[in-house]
């Protein structure tokens, strides 16, 4: 690519379809350092840390998808336009016997015009001028912004803050990830194995019978645009700086990150702290204790061995960096890898259910793989597990630890729905009509985008809702219009009209009412809200827009034919010029008018 890159005066465009098998040492068109300069570490804190000077955690990367390029690179995903495209390059434009081809020549044309200019500050600086001085204003550049899921394990009161005495133990994970192309995201391993493993935990949590009285609350939350310089997590620590969120800084206990957690070498998950805070000899006690906890809640899990890695080691990109930032938290980031990713294709196109192992047998329905319970599912469910576990006694729950198990089934299921259909029976069941049209035959895709919420981000809440809320028994009206109901409250819980089960006797479905603690938050970079487009403090990440994106293939003659096509056509002009200046010339004589019949009389 980097050639080609060097020739952009001969390239024009480039079509690349995916290679099949994937290539099996690994490929990660993202950076060696991701998210570097706007995590915990920087040349003035941490400098040792900065840079991952310390630690490479994408071996793998090759920076390929920050790279500027001057000419479009499209993906082709369909096969059978795959096989068309190939075969009428192969038919009229490979080399015979050592001789050139001959013409007709197969050509592609691609159609990918883009609106933005040179940078964030410069398309977001022309996109104001004309929303503010035009009435029809023309933007060229949108910020990337979607929503952030959370939940509490105890209701609260949204409509204000929180006390400033009750304390809340987070778990936190990502929801997105990205590669090379846009909206092309699997991120099996990057993204989903985490939020998954925390949906499972939520659901284990949930069904404790003293939840309700523990004494700190648990906050789940899964953010969004992480990928991205930390959009999702840099914009709630804002909002919680200035009162904008109903939880503050000051009612954080704990801090539990799952990273990528699928790929584990034998038995071992790696518990990372942050050494910098750490220098801090009351939050070195602190994490020390969270860590005891962690070890603790594995005793009964005998798949799972936790290893700590060096103290003088620094965090992998995580979100807790950008807590860190605004404030030293007891904070822990569970991973499969002690070092370097085990993932050899982070944030690529081949981040697939393949990559974390999660296959089914031939000859099944889609019915029966949604509920095919894989060795990955069996996994991930005691990551679960020990997630739920942990947080059980970081809340200050003694009594049922041992009880709490997260279910095989439902992460198969999470799996099956975000990694291979996302359109099956389970997935339309807990959500709302009007939203099922963004289940689609394949897996989906966690791109971040601009038009939010995103797929990803509706179907992680409504399973959310489902694995945690409970179904009241409300109308439609009452569901939509909580006010509507005298028991209800919707600054306290938050309530959805889904599709729900089929009915065992028909094909319709049994539409019922969902009530819980699941809520979005905005998840927009403080940079455009401060209007510093060229902010090193937060993200600044903004997508073009662009007029249809197309391709068509079609042959071209030879220069010669060409001419001589020219020529002809030059000639026809010429001799239809010429014949119409003759026609008009003797226009009297060849249109001439009839003459009047004379009167006859009888």
């Amino acid at each position: 690519m980097e050639k080609l890159k060097g020739r952009n005066n001969r390239i024009a465009g480039l079509a690349v379809s995916l290679a099949k098998p994937r290539p099996t040492p690994g490929y990660s068109p993202s950076v060696q350092c991701p998210n570097d300069g706007f995590g915990i570490y920087s040349d003035s804190y941490g400098p040792e840390y900065a840079h991952c000077k310390d630690v490479a955690w994408n071996i793998l990367g090759d920076g390929l998808a920050y790279e500027d390029f001057s000419f479009p690179i499209f993906l082709l995903e369909d096969e059978n336009e795959t096989r068309v495209i190939k075969q009428c390059y192969q038919d009229h434009n490979l080399v015979q016997n050592g001789s050139l081809p001959t013409f007709p020549l197969c050509a592609m044309q691609l159609f990918s015009h883009m609106h933005a200019v040179l940078s964030t500050v410069t398309c977001m600086r022309r996109s104001y001028i004309q929303s503010t001085f035009s009435i029809n204003p023309e933007i060229i550049c949108d910020p990337l912004s979607d929503y952030n899921v959370w939940s509490l394990l105890r209701p609260i009161n949204t409509s204000e803050s929180m006390a400033s005495a009750d304390r809340v133990v987070v778990a936190a994970t990502r929801l997105d990830s990205r590669s090379f192309f846009w909206n092309v995201a699997p991120g099996a391993e990057s993204a989903v194995a985490s939020f998954v493993t925390q949906l499972a935990a939520a659901e284990a949590l949930q069904k404790v019978p003293d939840v309700a009285t523990l004494p700190r609350n648990v906050m789940f939350v899964f953010f969004q645009g992480e990928t991205f310089d930390y959009i999702g997590s840099s914009r709630m620590v804002y909002d919680m700086e200035r009162g904008k969120f109903p939880v503050q800084l000051d009612n954080i206990d704990s801090f539990v990150e799952l990273g990528q957690v699928a790929l584990r070498n034998s038995l071992e998950l790696w518990m990372h702290t942050d050494p910098m805070s750490q220098k801090n000899a009351s939050v070195r006690n602190q994490v020390e204790a969270l860590l005891d906890t962690v070890e603790k809640s594995s005793t009964g899990i005998p798949t799972l061995v936790l290893q700590r890695p060096s103290q003088s080691q620094p965090l992998p990109p995580s979100s807790l960096q950008r807590f860190l930032r605004a404030r030293n938290i007891s904070g822990v980031v569970l991973t499969d890898h002690s070092a370097a990713f085990h993932n050899h294709y982070f944030e690529s196109v081949y981040d697939t259910a393949e990559n974390i192992n999660v296959s089914y047998p031939k000859g099944q329905s889609p019915e029966e793989d949604l509920n095919e319970v894989t060795e990955t599912a069996k996994a991930l469910a005691d990551v679960a597990t020990l997630l739920g576990r942990t947080l059980y006694q970081l809340a200050g729950g003694t009594n049922f630890s041992d009880s709490i198990q997260a279910n095989p089934q439902t992460v198969t299921r999470l799996l099956y729905g975000f990694l291979v259909r996302s359109n099956n029976s389970w997935f339309q069941s807990f959500m709302r009509h009007d939203l099922r049209s963004f289940l689609g035959d394949g897996p989906l895709q966690h791109y971040i985008a601009v038009s939010s919420p995103t797929n990803t981000t509706y179907v992680v809440q409504y399973a959310l809702a489902n694995l945690t809320g409970t179904v009241v028994d409300l109308t439609r009206e009452q569901c939509q219009d909580p006010s509507k109901a005298p028991s209800e409250n919707k600054d306290i819980y938050e309530y959805s009209w889904v599709q729900g089960p089929l009915d065992i006797n028909s094909t319709e479905r049994l539409p019922q009412c969902v009530r819980s603690t699941v809520r979005l938050a905005r998840a927009l970079s403080p940079a455009f809200e401060l209007k510093q487009w060229g902010s090193k403090e937060y993200s600044t990440w903004t997508e073009s827009r662009w007029k249809d994106i197309s391709a068509r293939i079609f042959l071209i003659a030879s220069k010669e034919l060409e001419f001589i096509t020219l020529m002809v056509g030059l000639g026809i002009l010429i001799f239809s010029l010429v014949v119409t200046y003759c026609i008009n010339a003797k226009a009297d004589v060849l249109f001439m008018a009839p003459r009047e019949p004379g009167s006859v009389s009888y």
